[in-house]
């Protein structure tokens, strides 16, 4: 089966506002193409056709937006969730019956100047969950998230963060009923029986979490010509 991808795509966007009182986070521009245009773009050119994209704030907008994926030459499934969205864990979780044995997931509210074949060019060893993208920290989480230890292996620290871009098991999500949660404990659990990896990639990675930010990627692809 080939291998599928899922964008995440459901989020309220606070800091964004008043952009997403009216626009779904992942429909904001940047050099003049939506975010998700540029995921869908970018893991279309990686091989990936079948795609999953969950929603809830404004998920009508994004629905109709996106349609079947047609008009981008790929196949998009829609994740529709209740108000207030069930997290990122929740929300792989609601979305597994769609997704492929394993499976990528890309923050529908990053950009990223990287081929996305790269996170496909390993696959997971039979023992490991996931494998965390990981990023040199940006200025806004100096603190960072993660470390990396013998064999790859993601340890607790604050040398690298997290790009909210990973390969995971399907398998790993067994048995996990439909709820809000978020990935975090599923982590800290992987982590605590030696089955998380971490891969660092060193190209242009943004959060667009703020205007600032969405103001340094406009910056960024003007520059870059």
């Amino acid at each position: 089966m080939p291998i599928t991808a899922m964008i995440l795509a459901a989020g309220r966007g606070e800091r964004l506002r008043p952009l997403t009182d009216t626009t779904p986070k992942p429909l904001i521009e940047v050099g003049g193409i939506p975010l998700i245009v540029r995921h869908i773009e970018a893991l279309k050119e990686a091989g990936i056709t079948d795609i999953v994209v969950n929603s809830a704030w404004l998920s009508d907008k994004i629905v109709k937006f996106l349609g079947n994926g047609s008009r981008f030459n790929v196949h998009i499934t829609h994740s529709v969730e209740g108000p207030g969205g069930l997290e990122t864990a929740g929300g792989i979780i609601k979305a597994l019956p769609y997704l492929s044995d394993t499976f990528l997931v890309v923050n529908g509210d990053t950009y990223m100047d990287v081929s996305y074949a790269k996170f496909l060019q390993r696959k997971l060893p039979h023992n490991i969950c996931a494998r965390l993208y990981l990023v040199k920290n940006p200025a806004h989480n100096l603190k960072g998230d993660f470390a990396l230890g013998e064999n790859g292996l993601v340890q607790y620290g604050n040398r690298y963060t997290f790009s909210g871009t990973a390969l995971y098991r399907k398998s790993a999500f067994a048995d996990m009923g439909v709820c809000r949660l978020k990935l975090r404990p599923l982590f800290d659990k992987w982590i605590a029986a030696g089955a998380l990896q971490g891969c660092v990639f060193d190209e242009p990675w943004f959060d667009a979490g703020t205007i600032e930010r969405l103001n340094i990627i406009n910056e960024y692809i003007k520059n870059r010509g």
